[in-house]
């Protein structure tokens, strides 16, 4: 009888073990004072030039992590040139931004500083300008012993993006135990996603963001979008050189993809409909059916989980 209890409560382990698909669990060990001075820090748009944006500004919390317009704006409105990618948990992907330029949270961060795009801003330039704050530079020297500097700056602001991961997924919460109620659509989508293929590239706790893959296996994404082939189109050949990795991007994860305003790195679509329905046709050479999208879009939907930032206004 014993052995029999140890079974039924180790089923719904085992059966979120032996899935593609891992629930997603709290971060554990991350400094609580790194993590508060990193959230003041990514609100803090004296990190830009002329003190006109922040990290917030692009990657709003309120909402998905990202932002709800195709482009995001930096200093004196100058256009991004990709679709800003979510922050909420970020610190899962195998390697940080659309080409993997950075290896991880705390190496990206010097692109958005350093872009003049975005914060145009230098280092020296940032250490200093907060320098001139007493307060932060007292409460820098409670968690650093170095003070304000470019590494502690950096060390914060990844620590608070690590504490980024949304949690209590609809679907997660199915995967931990099958006797949840999770809506059949969902779960017929589940089964339609890893069934065409979907989950070849979409696995893991993040669903995503743990390999490369090509944009148009299938097909000819970018001759048939009908717009002119940008640089930042070719992905991970601008960081790596190799031409084998034209057109080359990380796979994005879609734990909050239900919640985006546009999809893709070049932000061509508005709707998740369109999106599933494209990667279908150029990732897995399918056309399928509205009925069989609206069961996968359910799925999708069911990755999206819940943080407390979700539920603060955007103090950028």
């Amino acid at each position: 009888m014993r052995i029999w209890s140890l079974l039924l409560f180790a089923f719904p382990l085992l059966g979120a073990a032996n899935e593609p698909i891992l629930p997603l669990e709290p971060e554990i060990g991350l400094d609580a004072d790194k993590v508060s001075l990193g959230r003041s820090l990514f609100f803090d748009k004296r990190l830009s030039r002329g003190s006109q944006v922040s990290c917030a500004s692009c990657h709003q919390l309120p909402s998905h992590g990202a932002d709800v317009k195709p482009l995001s704006s930096g200093v004196n409105g100058a256009l991004g040139e990709l679709k800003t990618p979510t922050v909420y948990n970020a610190a899962l992907n195998i390697r940080q931004a659309w080409d993997g330029r950075a290896q991880a949270l705390y190496d990206q961060i010097d692109s958005p500083i350093l872009n003049p795009k975005e914060h145009d801003m230098t280092w020296p330039e940032v250490v200093a300008k907060l320098n001139q704050d007493k307060t932060l530079v007292a409460q820098f020297t409670r968690v650093y012993s170095q003070g304000v500097t470019q590494h502690t700056i950096k060390d914060a602001i990844a620590t608070f993006e690590g504490a980024l991961i949304t949690l209590n997924a609809p679907f997660d919460l199915w995967l931990k135990d099958k006797s949840v109620k999770l809506p059949r659509s969902a779960i017929a989508g589940y089964e339609l996603f890893k069934r065409y293929g979907c989950i070849s590239c979409h696995q893991g706790r993040n669903v995503g963001g743990n390999m490369f893959a090509k944009m148009g296996t299938f097909g000819d994404y970018f001759g048939d979008r009908n717009t002119p082939i940008q640089k930042a189109d070719y992905g991970r050949f601008n960081v790596t050189g190799n031409e084998q990795d034209r057109f080359v991007f990380k796979v994005p994860s879609l734990r909050l993809a239900s919640k985006q305003a546009y999809f893709f790195h070049d932000a061509s679509h508005s709707s998740l409909e369109s999106a599933v329905a494209t990667m279908a046709k150029y990732q897995l050479g399918r056309n399928i059916s509205d009925s069989d999208i609206n069961k996968l879009v359910a799925f999708i939907d069911s990755l999206a989980g819940h943080h407390h930032e979700m539920d603060l206004e955007n103090h950028e």
